[in-house]
């Protein structure tokens, strides 16, 4: 349906919710104006539609009314904002409205661009709406990041933003996917990134957010998406803030015991080197965009049972669009400051020394490698064996690189910014996902010895890539 969606301007969209009478609510905002509702006010027939508008910026204002809280732009203040002004809504219209309107309650907590110009320009936006009169409410929430300089400029971004976000809700609830595409309407990538979408409610519980988390991805409004070990979408600051990251890319398609095991390796070394405990550690398993697209479609039921295989092995997923390994690292560092490690096989550390994929670079592979390496950034290295001698080990230290970039690679050794992970177990270098794969559609029962118990049981239990008992 979304090919032929007609894309409304801002003005028309808002004018066309003013105009049908149906929806009727609140709009609160702290922290960058009340861009949203002026909207509304402006393209004329608000009575229509607002029933209030408020902006509480001043924090024992906004104590009094939401209650104290340890952070103003937080999902949890955004959450009691939406409660308090949609109990307000149904408190006071119940009787005269309840009947004929779908009450609304929206609301903003951001920190926009600030006169000293050095604070994070994010914040988190909500929805929760009936669809019918008298019908239980839903909610919809993002977290935004806001990408232009000034603050100005950002006030406006918020405002488009949010007035897409409301028609979104009311007008493409059916179509999660039209919705979040609608998202920027109006807008570019440029100035607005969506790194964080849930759709919750009894209309959408048949959504699976694991699947909008990806289509933000897929979709171009963020770069990257993060689940939890559970299954649930998360925003990447609030997991990633203040932690160490041990993070590796790979297709765990299905998660096998090399994926743990180079984990595992590489854990102890990296605590070590950046003097973190383990609950001070975040562990992720990153999924590329460009793994997901190897047939050129994703498949979303293929791209769900890697993300319940990661999930019940206790690690984070992370969905991303940066096939450079320096692009991951300028993302991780954006939340944390306490360390990174990246955990790769002989396979893609030969790789990263390719230089066609750092063509679009005026400094080309030492660019990369400078922005890849700088806070200290360290990767570990899990062995390999020679595919021309399966008995012979490759390390670190056997790897070959073109004769110009030897130095290099010696420089990166020495000062230990590489490192060879030896603590591994020999027999599951044999162990490749792809042969894992072909066993189970082979119903070749010896792939469960190839991948933790919990897994296997798991690709038994919903018939993941094509198993099917003998």
């Amino acid at each position: 349906m979304d090919t032929i969606r007609k894309t409304l301007n801002t003005h028309e969209k808002a004018l066309h919710i003013n105009l049908s009478s149906r929806f009727y609510g609140t709009f609160a905002e702290i922290g960058a104006g009340q861009e949203v509702a002026r909207w509304f006010f402006r393209v004329g027939g608000a009575a229509g539609t607002i029933a209030k508008s408020i902006s509480a910026y001043d924090m024992l204002f906004s104590d009094a009314i939401y209650g104290a809280g340890e952070r103003y732009v937080s999902e949890d203040r955004l959450n009691k904002m939406l409660k308090h002004e949609y109990n307000l809504l149904i408190e006071r219209l119940q009787e005269k409205r309840a009947a004929t309107s779908c009450f609304f309650a929206f609301a903003e907590t951001v920190a926009a661009r600030s006169f000293k110009g050095n604070s994070e320009c994010h914040g988190w936006m909500g929805i929760k709406f009936q669809i019918q009169p008298l019908a239980e409410p839903n909610y919809i929430v993002v977290h935004v990041r806001m990408l232009d300089k000034e603050n100005v400029q950002q006030q406006e971004a918020l405002g488009i933003f949010g007035v897409n976000l409301c028609y979104g809700a009311f007008m493409y609830h059916s179509e999660p996917e039209v919705l979040i595409k609608s998202l920027i309407d109006n807008l570019s990538t440029d100035r607005i990134e969506v790194d964080m979408i849930r759709f919750t409610g009894p209309y959408f519980q048949q959504v699976d957010n694991r699947l909008m988390a990806l289509r933000l991805v897929e979709e171009g409004l963020s770069d990257a998406a993060l689940l939890g070990p559970k299954g649930e979408v998360l925003q990447p600051s609030e997991v990633l803030h203040r932690k160490a990251i041990l993070v590796e890319r790979g297709s765990f398609r299905p998660v096998t015991h090399v994926n743990l095991d180079m984990l595992a390796g590489a854990r102890d070394r990296f605590m070590a080197d950046n003097c973190v405990k383990p609950e001070e550690t975040v562990e992720i398993m990153e999924i590329t965009m460009r793994n997901l697209l190897t047939t050129g479609i994703i498949d979303h039921r293929d791209f769900l049972a890697r993300a319940d295989l990661i999930g019940t092995v206790g690690k984070y997923v992370l969905i991303s669009n940066y096939a450079e390994y320096y692009r991951l690292a300028a993302f991780l560092w954006r939340y944390s400051k306490k360390g990174i490690g990246i955990v790769m096989g002989i396979p893609n550390l030969q790789e990263i020394f390719n230089e066609k994929y750092y063509e679009n670079l005026e400094g080309g592979i030492f660019e990369s490698f400078g922005r890849l390496f700088k806070n200290k950034l360290k990767i570990y290295v899990y062995p390999t064996l020679d595919p021309s001698a399966m008995d012979r080990v490759i390390t670190v230290r056997d790897l070959e690189v073109p004769a110009h970039l030897r130095n290099l690679y010696e420089h990166l050794i020495e000062n230990n910014n590489v490192e060879a992970i030896e603590s591994y177990n020999p027999a599951f270098l044999k162990i490749f996902s792809r042969a894992v794969l072909a066993k189970i559609r082979d119903r070749d029962p010896s792939w469960m010895q190839m991948v933790p118990e919990e897994v296997a049981n798991l690709i038994r239990e919903r018939f993941y890539f094509g198993y099917r008992p003998n």
